[in-house]
């Protein structure tokens, strides 16, 4: 399974969770079977709210899931509709990230349960 995280740096597995999907610098893909890391600049960014367009820069690459300190509702209503599900994560790296995925203690993300703002933690 691939999961994706947010991150702040393109530093792999060492990379710190960044706290916002949509707004992440680095999109950290991690394989859980093999434990692989693909990262991918967010080139969508500096998006004006509301107009995250996650599947753009997700296409083609397999992920399964999203695992993030939060995300707006429309961010959340894409990524579900492309198939894929959002989780938040606690702070950390994406090694502690996919650790806790791999454990299946985290929260699922709805879009009743959504950031409002980009400040969301």
């Amino acid at each position: 399974m691939k999961i994706c995280i947010p991150t702040e740096t393109n530093k792999g597995k060492e990379a710190v969770v960044f706290g916002h999907f949509g707004s992440a610098p680095f999109f950290t893909i991690y394989d859980t079977d093999n434990g692989s890391v693909e990262v991918i600049v967010n080139v969508n960014q500096h998006h004006a709210h509301g107009m995250c367009q996650p599947m753009a820069a997700l296409a083609g690459k397999g992920v399964n899931a999203v695992v993030t300190g939060g995300a707006g509702a429309g961010a959340i209503q894409k990524l579900n509709q492309g198939g894929i599900k959002v989780y938040r994560a606690i702070s950390g790296t994406v090694a502690d990230v996919a650790a806790q995925f791999t454990s299946g203690k985290i929260e699922e993300i709805s879009v009743n349960n959504a950031c409002a703002h980009h400040d969301c933690h």
